[in-house]
């Protein structure tokens, strides 16, 4: 018993030497830029407006040599808002070779989070088990962007469905949180970097700022009281670790990393 708690001890001060050594950063891509009608994301009827801007973000996450993508924005041309530079060419800016990426993470099925799977084909996909019985389901579940997958699946590519939070990494340093509501399996994630400290990238969780204050919930979300407990959970996670939160839809919350292709760390 006491050499197993030895064991386990020194097997733990091996894992944080190991994590302390691994450098982690953060690159957002300009994945496409919109307008939309915030009337649609309030089912209380809190808004009036009827245009917003909205923003389409894809990130690399480096730790150490391994790399992550989160969220792959649009299929270029696919509709206007979507970007006219396909990722790939965005990761070939910041050196980065769609076959090493270890991990793509999906905050969710939609299609302006997973247009780009295609060119990740060593990846390990990770997405929440109830959006990906979703994109599997006969038929389909509405909403769920199965085009976006059709490679993923016709050629039984490495995939990982998530059915609690996920420690990426091991170590601690970036998480794949639930977050459900807006779609069954919804995903943020939690990013510890060394100067900047924690980020939260909110999928979609939450839109813009005034429904993250309001917790307010589109009409056309998967689950009200699954919206407002994940609103809850990031405002909770935000104050504990003192994190800086990123809307990814909200174009005011752009300029809290550096610009492209610079990286926060």
């Amino acid at each position: 018993m006491k050499f197993s708690f030895c064991l386990a001890l020194g097997m733990g001060a091996l894992l944080s030497l190991s994590a302390a050594a691994q450098e982690v950063s953060l690159t957002r891509l300009d994945c496409g830029s919109g307008t939309n009608d915030p009337r649609r994301f309030s089912d209380s009827f809190a808004y009036t407006e009827t245009s917003k801007p909205f923003t389409f973000s894809c990130y690399v996450i480096r730790h150490g040599a391994d790399l992550m993508i989160w969220d792959t924005g649009y299929l270029p041309g696919s509709v206007p808002s979507a970007t006219n530079k396909p990722l790939v060419e965005l990761l070939k800016q910041i050196n980065v070779n769609p076959d090493d990426v270890k991990y793509v993470g999906i905050s969710h099925y939609h299609a302006d989070h997973t247009g780009q799977l295609g060119p990740l084909k060593n990846a390990t996909l990770l997405i929440g088990k109830g959006d990906w019985e979703g994109i599997n389901a006969n038929p389909p579940m509405a909403g769920a962007n199965v085009k976006g997958f059709e490679e993923w699946i016709a050629e039984k590519r490495k995939v990982e469905p998530l059915s609690a939070d996920k420690d990426v990494f091991g170590d601690g340093s970036v998480m794949m949180l639930r977050a459900p509501g807006h779609t069954p399996g919804h995903s943020m994630l939690l990013v510890r970097l060394k100067e900047m400290g924690p980020l939260i990238l909110s999928g979609d969780a939450v839109h813009f700022h005034e429904n993250y204050e309001q917790e307010g919930v589109p009409g056309f979300n998967h689950d009200r009281a699954q919206t407002i407990a994940s609103i809850q959970r990031i405002k909770q996670i935000a104050k504990n670790l003192k994190a800086t939160l990123i809307i990814q839809h909200d174009p005011r919350d752009i300029g809290k990393l550096p610009a492209f292709p610079a990286a926060a760390k």
